[in-house]
């Protein structure tokens, strides 16, 4: 059974950083990339951040370039895999549960949640002001 945990997320003042960790269990085979997606209350999931697997290839949100950093960890015996989500000068608007995602599929919309197949429950992030 493919399981993904988020790990990670809290209160922050406004400025402050914060890194999530999102492990994978139950992978026969290495994802083709990860995400980080995120929904605040009364909106629709949205895309942050997004790995390839194999080439290390980034996509981020506009919201958050220059501010969040995704980097995954390749564990030495699968099925374990970490991804990470570094975010530094978090503002209020970044107040939401942060989801990862995985696909196995050599997609080239990593910023489309419906390319991935397996999710994770989510952690909250509150930004206070």
């Amino acid at each position: 059974q493919v399981q993904l945990v988020e790990s990670g997320g809290g209160l922050v003042q406004a400025g402050g950083p914060l890194r999530l960790s999102c492990a994978t269990s139950g992978l026969t085979f290495s994802p083709y990339a990860m995400g980080w997606f995120r929904q605040a209350p009364g909106k629709e999931r949205e895309f942050v951040a997004a790995v390839s697997w194999s080439h290390e290839d980034t996509d981020y949100a506009d919201s958050v370039k220059g501010r969040f950093t995704i980097s995954r960890d390749l564990a030495k015996n699968l099925p374990k895999n970490t991804v990470y989500l570094q975010m530094n000068s978090l503002k209020p608007e970044d107040t939401a549960v942060y989801y990862c995602a995985a696909t196995l599929r050599a997609t080239m919309w990593r910023w489309n949640p419906y390319e991935y197949e397996y999710w994770g429950q989510g952690t909250q992030v509150t930004v206070s002001s």
